[in-house]
């Protein structure tokens, strides 16, 4: 596979340049969006959209016109690493771009429909900007010209947003970063970037707050008052941030800090003063999905691939954010986290489009999405104002016990049980899906809790040989469906959850739409 920053790094001496080195690219999803207004041999802006890992990047010269009549020339130039979302400077002389460099706006974009690789492909995107500056709907169109340069059109959409007569030069040319103007940045930066204010101050990290959780529901709901976003399989966790520390806590209050510590180190970086942050540790695979036995494998083995995806605000510098709508949450958050790359991101969303969300996260192989309504309030528990659809069959079950293995291994089968109303009742065996190290791992935590008798409630026939042990393990599995007596057919293991306690672990029913 073309490495997309090639042309980047050969045209620069990132030893001169203050300009961010290539990363490792980023996995896809982001969805961050700048705008630099560059001093170079002549005055340009640069239009940025994080796609596939990398920031596109398109120089129009005479910046971006809010007013739809207008058709502004964007040429395509090299693609950008992430990073430089947060470049702010000057790049010295008799090197590439020497002049200086304003980050003008920042923020989000959300493409109007589909892949926004496919629609680059095919000539036209279409998508929405969330900016300081920059709002409303746009569209970059391909112009087929002979000129030896990939040229498109910028064209601002007739909305609440578009402006008659308005152009970038309009605006006030200070930095959505810092407030500095050309002249202020050039002062400070010397040939260097401009460095911001750390505002990480004394105050402690924010104290746990339970999370709130999703229902089950068969089909995601209708409308465009519902955000939907992927179903990360990874472990849920709250992250509390203060005076340049921070401490992650499961959904149970657990503080698993020292599993994390390149998301925890990455948190001590956020340039604030404290903050309470609910989101989803997760390992991605190459196709851009977040894999929970990849997860397992690198906490075990102490690599640096995990990611800490933010979806919510609790608390911000000392403000209660819960009783905020979740959009307004979700764009203070996404302002947190621009610029950040590495093991935090934003998690962003689709606004409405719900059955098409779904349907494109399950061709994808997904596990699923989650639809939260925007104008709801945070509330600890499980609310129906969030809602999950699941694209697999996947759920908890608690290890009650193991049947004898006649081969070279610790157990043929898990017996599994699920606890309804302070009772351990069946839901049936999982006998694949284990790796050999999930094999002896879990042979040896099954020693340690065995026990005589049988915890079920009822004993069907089929599990008389089995070996007990107390109910404390919580396994997650997946399953072809369930039969009327509510056990698992063709399970399979995925892993061990550790996040979870086997007393909270009950069948997850789905409820009926009941239009909230």
């Amino acid at each position: 596979m073309a490495d997309p920053l090639k042309t980047y790094a050969e045209r620069r001496d990132l030893e001169a340049s203050p300009e961010p080195a290539p990363e490792d690219r980023q996995a896809p999803g982001g969805r961050r969006f700048t705008i630099h207004r560059h001093d170079a041999s002549r005055l340009h802006y640069d239009l940025r959209l994080e796609v596939g890992g990398v920031m596109k990047s398109w120089a129009i010269t005479k910046g971006p016109s809010l007013d739809p009549s207008d058709k502004r020339l964007a040429v395509a130039t090299d693609d950008h690493p992430v990073s430089y979302g947060d470049f702010e400077g000057t790049i010295p002389e008799d090197e590439y771009g020497a002049g200086t460099v304003m980050l003008w706006d920042y923020g989000r974009w959300v493409p109007d429909k589909g892949l926004p690789q496919d629609a680059l492909e095919d000539g036209e995107l279409t998508f929405e900007l969330f900016g300081e500056k920059l709002k409303g709907k746009w569209a970059l169109v391909y112009m087929d010209t002979r000129s030896g340069n990939e040229n498109w059109l910028l064209i601002k959409q007739r909305d609440e947003a578009a402006k008659e007569d308005t152009e970038a030069e309009d605006l006030p040319a200070r930095s959505a970063k810092t407030g500095y103007g050309m002249e202020t940045i050039e002062e400070k930066s010397g040939d260097g970037r401009v460095e911001t204010k750390d505002r990480r101050g004394s105050a402690s990290p924010p104290d746990f707050r339970k999370p709130q959780l999703a229902t089950l529901v068969e089909a995601p709901p209708e409308g465009d008052e519902w955000l939907h976003e992927m179903k990360y399989d990874g472990y849920r966790l709250i992250a509390a941030v203060g005076g340049g520390k921070a401490r992650l806590y499961t959904r149970n209050g657990k503080d698993w800090s020292e599993r994390f510590p390149q998301i925890v180190e990455a948190l001590e970086d956020l340039n604030l003063e404290s903050a309470l942050i609910d989101g989803e540790a997760a390992v991605l695979k190459e196709s851009g999905l977040s894999d929970f036995s990849a997860l397992q494998e690198s906490l075990s083995k102490g690599r640096k691939d995990i990611v800490f995806f933010a979806f919510d605000l609790l608390e911000l510098d000392g403000e209660d954010f819960t009783d905020k709508a979740l959009e307004d949450r979700k764009a203070e958050l996404s302002r947190v986290f621009s610029g950040v790359t590495g093991a935090l991101r934003y998690a962003d969303h689709v606004a409405g489009r719900g059955d098409a969300v779904y349907d494109k996260a399950c061709e994808a192989g997904a596990e699923g999405i989650l639809s939260k309504k925007k104008t709801s309030k945070y509330r600890a528990g499980r609310k129906k104002t969030w809602q999950k659809v699941k694209c697999t069959l996947r759920e908890e079950a608690v290890i009650a016990g193991w049947s004898p293995s006649d081969k070279d291994r610790p157990f043929s089968s898990l017996i599994l049980a699920t606890n309804e109303d302070g009772d351990w009742v069946y839901r049936g065996r999982v006998g694949t899906g284990f790796s050999a190290g999930a094999l002896d791992a879990i042979g040896e935590a099954l020693k340690e809790i065995e026990r005589k008798t049988s915890p079920l409630k009822d004993m069907p026939d089929e599990v008389k040989d089995a070996r007990w042990v107390t109910p404390k393990l919580v396994a997650e599995i997946e399953y072809a469906e369930r039969t009327k007596e509510g056990r698992f057919r063709h399970a399979s293991f995925l892993g061990i959850r550790e996040d979870k306690e086997a007393e909270e672990v009950s069948a997850e029913a789905v409820e009926p739409d009941d239009g909230i």
